[in-house]
């Protein structure tokens, strides 16, 4: 008797069906792309007990004829393929032909579907991958497929569903996911006769963003759209200050198909370097359009991960287009005088959402659109050499006089103030002589004669240079008369200017001019002689910790000896920190260096440099010289780049006066 033989066809089927349909979300998943793959406007979704007794999907699509209905359901029947050389360019979402047999083989399924020249549908019944009957019926264009009681069939499989809610989450969130990917599409999604979801299908992405991810979400994103050559990036992203504890809302699309992208996943967060407290990440919902032939879709049995041709380039669009986003935003948030809705209060968008107000939904797009640059390879090119090869330009003449760049506690005088000597530093700017910006230069001009020097070429994790926190900051101008009102809790300066109230964080501006000053300095840290050298009880781990980073503390600044038992003896510190701040400060830059979590060595020095810039800022709650806030407020004024604290808190926000008015009912 041999002992190979060929497997039963039901049976190979049922083998299919298990890389296939795992559970309920995973039929979710492929009959919504054969709708969206069949031209469908409309997709609706219904479930019965998480899918397992029933789910329907209906769309209006350009349906089946009765011959091709009935091949449909045979194995690797599909007609998006014809040949070895379409492989190189798939540009549907399904092509393998296994989706409706898999699903078949291991449920009762209907099948109703009419092409828009046929006078009459056409009714399929199929049971365990066997067809019961076909029958002409009467029906709407586009194509309706309904699963009954899946895996009956298969009770080992059924064993290892979860329970209802869990299995209609995970559907909801496939259908989500669609929903994003195709804005021009309106989705409604049914769960035991309750609509859990629906979209506008205007082709509207934030509008789809609103639905499904709700008004919150929506209102902390920032627009993403930016074009190299063939490869284009677009989308939102959220601010700094509106991070997640986990990666979970990271939502990616290549070429509108959800995928799971660890090159995409680095550079989106390579992109808020600096911005971002530690463990907190940012959202994003971001689509990357390149030729098919740069990417195969073909190398996971769930479609959900892609190999691309050319990783470094993926990782430059996604890492610029994103960091280009967050420059545009403004520097100052609004505050909110009105408390956000509870979660269950929610109201579910309608076709087009709420959030519109009294205006029409084509008159806020038209007000509400952002304008967005789109760079060029060539400025790409500029922009990485900037980061990581090309010398800071110098400062202007009038910024030079404004600016004195030497440590962190030299005073920064306004022009016509030369006499007054503050102690709180300004950025260092830069500005090139040349008023154009670096997109309208020609390539091969070079900055001003007496560039400062380079910074430290950074290293992320493709191992390209990209150094985004020593950019000169642009645009630089004289901020526009504002009236410094006083300090609030001794913590927040008020500043009045125009028709707002702005409010300043005294420490985080202060934590972020220190930590950008730092940064300008290159490679190397001004460091103080101490005259007296400091003794500093340590535990031995952390001795022996910063023991082993000796190297990259003396760059910091600190120079120390071991003098056994986990006590330092500290010889050399940081010239703008207090000395009794320096302990507590390698204290935490030992815990830095400690953690795992760091990959690089430019992450370990930025979060060292995060330590020193925070205990050499003025502290909230602490008395200071109002002539110095003063100064404070000017400077953060007068450069809009000044966002958010190194760890992701912001700087500015503020109150218009309409918010005002409208508190104390001079207005309605």
């Amino acid at each position: 008797m041999p002992k190979i033989i060929q497997l039963d066809p039901h049976l190979a089927n049922l083998i299919a069906a298990g890389e296939v349909v795992e559970r309920p979300a995973s039929v979710v998943k492929e009959l919504v792309e054969n709708a969206i793959d069949a031209g469908a406007k409309t997709v609706t979704v219904e479930l019965q007990n998480g899918g397992m007794t029933l789910l329907r999907v209906t769309d209006d699509g350009c349906g089946m004829a009765r011959e091709d209905a009935k091949t449909a359901f045979l194995r690797h029947a599909t007609s998006k393929l014809r040949s070895k050389e379409d492989l190189e360019a798939i540009g549907t979402l399904g092509f393998r032909g296994e989706a409706l047999a898999a699903t078949a083989a291991v449920s009762r399924v209907d099948l109703l579907t009419r092409t828009a020249q046929d006078l009459e549908g056409t009714h399929l019944r199929l049971e365990a991958g066997k067809l019961l009957s076909c029958e002409p019926a009467g029906c709407p264009a586009g194509t309706t497929i309904v699963v009954r009681d899946l895996f009956y069939n298969t009770p080992a499989r059924m064993k290892f569903m979860k329970r209802d809610t869990v299995e209609a989450s995970a559907a909801a969130g496939v259908v989500q996911k669609q929903a994003l990917a195709h804005p021009e599409c309106a989705f409604r999604l049914i769960k035991d006769g309750q609509t859990q979801l629906q979209t506008p299908g205007d082709g509207d992405l934030l509008a789809a963003i609103y639905a499904v991810l709700g008004r919150q979400a929506a209102g902390e994103m920032v627009p993403v759209d930016s074009k190299w050559e063939q490869l284009g990036v677009s989308g939102y992203v959220t601010r700094p200050t509106a991070t997640r504890g986990t990666r979970a809302g990271q939502i990616f699309f290549v070429n509108h198909r959800y995928i799971r992208s660890k090159t995409m996943t680095a550079a989106l967060e390579e992109a808020y370097r600096n911005q971002l407290m530690t463990g907190r990440f940012p959202a994003c919902v971001l689509n990357l359009e390149m030729p098919l032939s740069a990417v195969d879709v073909n190398v996971h049995p769930a479609k959900t991960e892609v190999k691309f041709l050319n990783e470094r380039e993926i990782f430059d669009c996604v890492h610029y287009g994103v960091l280009g986003a967050l420059n545009r935003t403004p520097g100052q948030l609004p505050f909110q005088t009105d408390p956000a809705p509870a979660p269950q209060a929610e109201p579910k968008p309608a076709a087009n959402p709420d959030f519109f107000k009294a205006m029409r939904a084509e008159e806020y797009r038209k007000a509400a659109k952002p304008q967005v640059h789109t760079l060029t390879r060539w400025e790409y090119e500029q922009m990485s050499r900037t980061l990581g090869e090309k010398p800071m330009p110098a400062p202007s003449r009038a910024l030079q006089e404004a600016v004195r760049p030497t440590t962190l506690n030299s005073p920064i005088l306004l022009p016509g103030e030369e006499d007054e000597a503050l102690s709180l530093p300004s950025v260092l700017p830069g500005e090139a002589k040349d008023p154009r910006s670096a997109a309208e230069a020609a390539p091969g001009e070079t900055g001003p004669s007496t560039p400062l020097p380079a910074p430290q070429d950074r290293k992320d994790e493709t191992g390209s240079a990209s150094n985004p926190a020593t950019l000169p900051l642009e645009g630089v101008e004289q901020a526009p008369d504002f009236r410094y009102i006083g300090e609030l809790f001794r913590t927040y300066l008020l500043v009045e200017q125009g028709d707002e109230l702005i409010l300043i964080d005294k420490h985080a501006a202060h934590e972020r001019i220190n930590f950008e000053r730092l940064l300008a300095q290159g490679t190397r840290i001004l460091g103080q002689t101490l005259l007296e050298p400091l003794a500093c009880p340590f535990d031995r781990e952390e001795a022996a910790t910063l023991l082993e980073h000796r190297e990259l503390l003396l760059s910091l600044g600190y120079d120390l000896d071991d003098l056994g038992q986990g006590d330092l003896l500290l010889r050399q510190i940081p010239s703008d920190i207090r000395e009794s701040d320096a302990a507590a400060t390698l204290s935490e830059i030992a815990g830095h260096l400690a953690d795992g979590r760091l990959d690089s060595p430019q992450r370990l020095r930025d979060e060292a440099l995060h330590s020193i810039a925070c205990k050499a800022a003025i502290k909230a709650g602490y008395i200071t010289d109002p002539a110095e806030l003063k100064q404070l407020a000017a400077t953060v004024l007068n450069h809009p780049d000044l966002k958010y604290c190194p760890h992701g808190r912001p700087i500015c926000t503020f109150l218009t006066r309409k918010q005002i008015e409208k508190q104390f009912k001079r207005i309605t």
